[in-house]
């Protein structure tokens, strides 16, 4: 018998086998039937678990109108938030913690008819009063507003530039303060928006990096470098009125703090 032929076939069987093996045990349906989500993807439908919610649906317990007087423009009716536009600009602001950083926010919003709203994230008061408050905010508004307004990220913040981030764009904020946008694929298209109906929407604040996602889809995204002095660390969380006479819905807003 020709040992050394025998010894390298078994080996050959041996090899042969573990890598099926392997195989078996790495191979799945998913693979099979549907693409592996992005990493953005899978932040947007994980389920939501450790968020608090900080809408009791009866009551703005824990919640304040920004600025004072302006209560008359935020009321609860049928388990949802509403709000309606005066002759300032106004906010409702989650006073359980005015110090929030990282977290996730998820909630439903609706426009019944035309409107510019949306939230801010560390919000804190404006030192220049050229505004009143700096924030980070994502941008919502009526189906037809445009992409510079719905599914968009606005910088409230005097005395740094207020860069460009609209629907369907990836910012990315050099240390030197310059803007470098690419587009998202795959991501929010204003068909994915549904006109005077209930939409969701999926914040995600994490260090530097900041995502919006409308219907489960990254509408707008940007990550900023700038010296840790020239951005905000942390604040305030508010719903906005930006128009007058205009009316926006809330309804479903949790929270998870990521620090």
């Amino acid at each position: 018998m020709n040992f050394s032929l025998f010894f390298h076939l078994l080996a050959h069987a041996r090899i042969t086998c573990f890598l099926t093996l392997i195989a078996g045990l790495y191979h799945s349906p998913l693979e099979a039937t549907e693409p592996v989500p992005t990493t953005m993807q899978a932040f947007a439908t994980r389920p939501t678990v450790d968020f608090k919610s900080i809408f009791d649906g009866q009551t703005l317990s824990d919640w304040e109108a920004t600025p004072s007087g302006t209560e008359d423009a935020w009321k609860v009716v049928d388990g949802k938030i509403v709000g309606t536009g005066g002759k300032t600009r106004g906010y409702l602001t989650y006073a359980g913690n005015k110090h929030i950083s990282d977290m996730e926010l998820k909630f439903s919003y609706r426009f019944p008819g035309q409107g510019n709203s949306g939230v801010s994230i560390r919000a804190v008061p404006d030192p220049s009063k050229k505004r009143n408050f700096q924030s980070y905010h994502a941008d919502l508004g009526h189906l037809g507003i445009g992409k510079q307004v719905l599914g968009a990220w606005d910088f409230h913040t005097p005395g740094r530039t207020e860069h460009r981030c609209f629907r369907g764009d990836r910012l990315v904020i050099d240390a030197d303060d310059q803007a470098h946008i690419t587009p998202i694929r795959n991501g929010l298209k204003e068909e994915d928006i549904h006109r005077g109906q209930w939409n969701t929407v999926h914040i995600i604040a994490r260090k530097n990096h900041f995502m919006l996602y409308i219907n489960g889809k990254l509408a707008s995204e940007f990550t900023e470098h700038l010296p840790s002095h020239k951005r905000l660390q942390r604040g305030m969380l508010q719903l906005q009125l930006h128009d007058p006479d205009m009316v926006v819905e809330f309804k479903d807003i949790v929270l998870k703090l990521l620090d």
